[in-house]
């Protein structure tokens, strides 16, 4: 299977690991934004957005 042919959110989080390593952003300040934004689209899921 190719990248091209993986599921929507396997190609996301490719892209975003890629953006985040280009940058050289530091993995633990990486994981502590992504808990943000894990929360926040939590709450957007929940209030059915």
């Amino acid at each position: 299977m190719t990248l091209a042919e993986a599921p929507a959110e396997v190609q996301l989080a490719v892209d975003l690991i890629e953006l985040l390593e280009l940058n050289e952003v530091n993995p633990a300040l990486a994981l502590a934004a992504l808990a943000i934004v894990t929360r926040d689209f939590e709450r957007k899921l929940e209030a059915g957005s």
